[in-house]
C-alpha cells in the first residue's frame, strides 16, 4: 500500500515537471556487443526476458524520462532494444572499445542529443531494478537542485588490507578486531550497487558521473543484483522472479484450487497385505495457506483406494470433496463462477 501511494505521489510530481517543460530527462542504457564474460550476456534470456529488458520496463513504465535509450554496436541488441520500447543509439567505434569508458560513452551521447538536460544511466545488468526506484532517486534533482545522483546499497562486511609481501601482516580497515560490533549495532556501510546514476549535462561535460551536489539513493539489499559471470545467472534468476519488476499489469488472482488426490499420494502394502494410503503433510499445509488467501479448494477423486484418504483431508481441512466426472466438474465450476482458464 505505502509503494502505491509513493508510486501515485511521484507520478503527480512528474506531471508537473513536464507540464513546466523544466528538463528533458533521458535514461541511457549501455550495452556494448562485445562484453567480455558473456557473449551478448545483454539480450541473453533471464526468466523468459532479455537482460535488459529487465531495465527497460522499469525505465518506460516509470513515466518520469522524456526518452529512453540504450547505447550499443551491436544489430542484435539494438533489434532487440527497440522491440522491448527503447530508442537506440549506435555509438561509435571509437567509443566501443573494450578500454573505452561508460563516461565516454555517455558524453558522445550527450554531443549528439544536446537537448537532453538531465541522464540517467542505468546499468544492463541490474535487473531487480523497479520504476519506483528511479522516480524517487530522481526527485533529488527535480525537487532538491541537486547535480547528480547515485545508488547504493548498505552492507555489513568487515574489510582488511590486502597483503602483497610476504611477512607483511594485515589490518583491519573498517573495525576494531577487539570490538567486533553486532550485525545489530553496526549501521554498515554504504557501497555503489551501480544500479544507475544520475547527473546533469553540465556535470558530464567536465568528465563527471558524481560531483557538484550530490546525493545517494539507497537502495534494499534484494534489489542490488549484479550479474556479472555465469555463475551469477540462475541465482540472479531465482531473484529476479521474486524481485524483480513485471510491469504494470496486475497479476491474475487464483481464485480455485483443485486437488486430484490421485498421483499426490503413496501407496503400501502392509504385513496383512492391505493397501494403505499416505500423503506430505507439507501438502496439507499448502492447503491450509491457499485457504487463508481465501482461495476454494475443492478435493476431487473417484478411485475406491484413495477415497478414503480423501474423506479424511476434507474433513481435516475443510475441503468440499467431489468424485464425478472431473473435467466435467471444472467445466460446471468454471461456469458457475464466471472464471477462465489461464495458461501457466
Amino acid at each position: 500500500k505505502r509503494r502505491l501511494v509513493r508510486d501515485f505521489m511521484f507520478v503527480m510530481m512528474t506531471s508537473k515537471v513536464s507540464a513546466k517543460g523544466l528538463k528533458h530527462i533521458a535514461a541511457l542504457i549501455l550495452a556494448r556487443g562485445g562484453s567480455k564474460g558473456i557473449h551478448l550476456k545483454n539480450i541473453r534470456m533471464l526468466a523468459g526476458v532479455p537482460l535488459i529488458g529487465w531495465v527497460i520496463r522499469p525505465a518506460l513504465d516509470s513515466a518520469v524520462f522524456d526518452s529512453v535509450w540504450v547505447s550499443t554496436d551491436h544489430d542484435e541488441i539494438e533489434r532487440v532494444a527497440r522491440a522491448l520500447g527503447a530508442k537506440v543509439h549506435r555509438r561509435s567505434p571509437e567509443v566501443s572499445k573494450d578500454s573505452s569508458s561508460s563516461l565516454e560513452t555517455i558524453q558522445e551521447f550527450s554531443r549528439i542529443h544536446p537537448e537532453v538536460d538531465v541522464i540517467c544511466n542505468i546499468q544492463a545488468t541490474s535487473p531487480c531494478l523497479h520504476p519506483w526506484h528511479l522516480k524517487e532517486a530522481l526527485e533529488y534533482i527535480t525537487k532538491k537542485g541537486c547535480d547528480s545522483v547515485f545508488s547504493v546499497v548498505r552492507r555489513h562486511r568487515f574489510r582488511w588490507q590486502e597483503v602483497k609481501k610476504d611477512g607483511q601482516c594485515t589490518k583491519a580497515l573498517n573495525l576494531n578486531p577487539g570490538r567486533r560490533p553486532r550485525r545489530q549495532d553496526w549501521a554498515g556501510e554504504l557501497c555503489e550497487n551501480g544500479s544507475f546514476y544520475f547527473a546533469t549535462k553540465e556535470l558530464i561535460q567536465k568528465g563527471l558521473l558524481q560531483g557538484g551536489k550530490m546525493k545517494y539513493y539507497e537502495m534494499d539489499p534484494e534489489y542490488s543484483v549484479d550479474i556479472d559471470v555465469d555463475i551469477d545467472w540462475p541465482i540472479a534468476e531465482q531473484r529476479v522472479l521474486r524481485y524483480g519488476y513485471f510491469g504494470k499489469d496486475k497479476p491474475e488472482v487464483v481464485r480455485l484450487q483443485l486437488c486430484n488426490v490421485s498421483g499426490c499420494t503413496l501407496t503400501y502394502i502392509s504385513a496383512n497385505e492391505e493397501e494403505v494410503v499416505s500423503i506430505n503433510t507439507r501438502e496439507q499445509a499448502g492447503i491450509h495457506m491457499l485457504k487463508k488467501e481465501e482461495v476454494k479448494v475443492i478435493l476431487i477423486e473417484k478411485d475406491t483406494i484413495t477415497k478414503a484418504l480423501a474423506d479424511k483431508l476434507s474433513e481435516t481441512l475443510g475441503c468440499p470433496q467431489e468424485v464425478e466426472d472431473k473435467l466435467k466438474k471444472v467445466q460446471e465450476l468454471m461456469e458457475k463462477e464466471g472464471m477462465v482458464l489461464k495458461a501457466a
